[in-house]
C-alpha cells in the first residue's frame, strides 16, 4: 500500500476551474467519473495506480462541485471530452498518458481518445459501451425500462423531485444500479458534489444536452462525433454482469470489439457486480486495469 495520501487540487483547463484528486508520480492517468458520482469513486484505483508508478488524477466533471459550473451551459459528451484533452495539456501529460472513464466518463473517453489519439496511449472504459454498439439495443423494452430516468430528466419535474428528502432519488438509483452494494461511503460525497448552487441542475443537463433540447456546441459536436468511430488505442471495456442501469444483455462482444479494433483491445464482463463495478470488486477490477496497462501488481 502506498504511503502517499490522495490530495485535492485545482487547475484551469478549457476555460474552467477544475477541482481534482491526485496521488502518485509518473505518467498521467486521468480518471473521469459519471453520474451520479464524484471523483472519489476512483479512490481504490488511484492508490493502485500510484503504486504502479502513475500520477493518478481524478477531476470532478464540469458542473460537479468543486469544479465550476460552466457559464456556456454545455454538458454534451463532446464538452467533457474537450475537458479531458485540455486537462492533459494543463497537467503536462505526455504520449504515455492513459485515460479511464466510467459512465459519462466512458462516453467522454471514447471521443477524447479518438479525437486526439496522440495524447492517450491506452484507454479503459466501464459501464457504457462504445456508442455505435448500443444504438439498436438501447431501444429494447428492457433497456428503455432501465433508462426511464433519462427521459424523466427531460421534464422540469426532475428539478423538483431529485433534490427532495436529501436526494433520496440518488440513493435509489445507486441501489437499483448496483444491487446489494453498500454505498454509505459514496453517497455523502456524491451529494456534496451535487449540492452546491447549480450543481444538480448541471448534472441533469448532461441528459438534456444528449437526448433532449439542452444547449449544444458545433465545436463539441465534432469532438463528440469522433467517439462514434473506431477507438485506435488498446482499450479495455468492463461491464458489470448485474448492471441495473445499462444491462449486460445489450452487449454483443463482436460489436464492441469492432468499435475497439486494436488487437490488444478486450471486453470483460465482471460477474457479481453492477454499475459501480470498480467499487464493488476493486481488487478484481483494478487487477484487470493494471494488466491492461502493463503495470500488474
Amino acid at each position: 500500500m502506498t504511503d502517499q495520501a490522495i490530495a485535492p487540487g485545482t487547475i484551469t483547463a478549457n476555460g474552467l476551474e477544475f477541482g481534482f484528486l491526485t496521488v502518485g508520480s509518473g505518467p498521467l492517468a486521468l480518471l473521469l467519473h459519471g453520474f451520479p458520482d464524484s471523483a472519489w469513486t476512483w479512490r481504490h484505483l488511484m492508490v493502485d495506480l500510484a503504486e504502479a508508478g502513475y500520477r493518478a488524477v481524478a477531476p470532478f466533471l464540469r458542473g460537479y462541485s468543486p469544479t465550476a459550473v460552466p457559464a456556456d451551459g454545455h454538458y454534451q459528451p463532446g464538452a467533457v471530452a474537450a475537458d479531458a484533452n485540455a486537462l492533459h495539456d494543463a497537467l503536462g501529460g505526455g504520449d504515455d498518458a492513459v485515460l479511464v472513464g466510467h459512465d459519462w466518463g466512458a462516453l467522454a473517453s471514447y471521443s477524447a481518445a479518438a479525437h486526439q489519439p496522440e495524447r492517450w496511449s491506452r484507454v479503459v472504459t466501464a459501464a457504457v459501451p462504445p456508442p455505435a454498439t448500443v444504438a439498436a439495443s438501447f431501444l429494447t423494452y428492457d433497456q428503455l425500462h432501465r433508462s426511464w430516468y433519462m427521459f424523466f430528466f427531460q421534464s422540469p419535474f426532475a428539478d423538483m423531485v431529485v433534490p427532495m428528502d436529501d436526494m433520496a432519488f440518488i440513493d435509489r438509483l445507486w441501489a437499483d444500479w448496483s444491487p446489494g452494494y453498500d454505498a454509505s461511503e459514496d453517497l455523502p460525497r456524491v451529494k456534496a458534489a451535487l449540492g452546491g448552487s447549480g450543481n444538480l441542475a448541471a448534472a441533469i443537463s448532461y441528459y438534456r444536452a444528449t437526448i433532449g433540447t439542452g444547449a449544444r456546441s458545433a465545436a463539441y459536436d465534432a469532438i463528440e462525433a469522433a467517439g462514434a468511430g473506431p477507438i485506435p488505442q488498446p482499450t479495455l471495456y468492463l461491464h458489470g454482469a448485474d448492471d441495473g442501469c445499462m444491462g449486460a444483455d445489450i452487449l454483443a462482444s463482436d460489436q464492441v470489439l469492432a468499435s475497439l479494433p486494436h488487437p490488444e483491445s478486450q471486453m470483460v464482463v465482471v460477474e457479481g457486480t453492477g454499475h459501480f463495478l470498480h467499487l464493488e470488486r476493486p481488487d478484481e477490477v483494478n487487477r484487470l486495469i493494471l494488466d491492461h496497462l502493463g503495470r500488474s501488481r
